[in-house]
């Protein structure tokens, strides 16, 4: 589904912060070689991410969900000279191209891959997070969530992406579609959490930012 024309979604890609060259050449090699390159956050959504964590200034970030890592790097561009970026995927073959543009950007010692299961790796990571980026398996998403909350900080900055689900959450409900009703329910406890406060943008796929109260 697409929110906007093909001209006004050109006009405002024109209207907002370049790609950086790092990106352009990862966004690049993800179409040319991994499978699902739409799953790639991408330029406008990617520049709305950097944008976010460079308003919050996290010291300490958590990505459920690294894909290619472009997005790891979009976040990281906000981050504290002192701050770590913990990222997590379960495809161990996406590790080595990760890796390569993490050690190519100015931020390779300050992220940390993870390969596993997020629900096993998060508890095992001791550090309370600034700011999450959830990007992950959609069934799951409420999970992360309520293993997340114990382990943010005050004011802290819930991101998930996905959330519209190319407008699936409002069209006739199939009972087989697991990711789909997994999205209502989330999209719902978001909305109706009081630990935190919400707002759902029409962003590509949709994105909902959730700050901690």
């Amino acid at each position: 589904m697409d929110f906007l024309s093909e001209k006004l979604d050109e006009y405002v890609l024109n209207h907002s912060q370049k790609e950086p060259q790092i990106l352009q050449e990862l966004n690049q090699e993800t179409w040319q070689k991994v499978l699902v390159p739409r799953m790639l956050s991408g330029h406008f959504q990617g520049r709305v991410l950097s944008m976010i964590s460079k308003l919050i200034q996290p010291t300490s970030i958590l990505e459920i969900g690294t894909y290619t890592g472009y997005s790891a790097l979009c976040l990281a561009e906000g981050m504290k000279q002192d701050g770590s970026l913990h990222t997590i995927d379960r495809n161990e073959e996406l590790y080595d191209l990760q890796k390569k543009y993490f050690d190519k950007s100015d931020f390779k010692s300050q992220i940390h891959q993870y390969v596993g299961n997020a629900l096993e790796v998060i508890p095992k990571i001791k550090v309370q997070f600034d700011l999450v980026f959830i990007d992950a398996d959609k069934s799951n998403y409420a999970n992360y969530f309520h293993l997340i909350m114990e382990k943010m900080n005050k004011g802290g900055v819930i991101l998930s992406d996905n959330v519209l689900w190319s407008g699936k959450i409002i069209e006739k409900f199939d009972p087989k579609d697991t990711d789909t009703a997994a999205l209502l329910k989330y999209n719902k406890l978001l909305s109706t959490d009081t630990r935190i406060e919400t707002v759902l943008l029409p962003i590509r796929d949709g994105l909902t930012i959730s700050r901690v109260i």
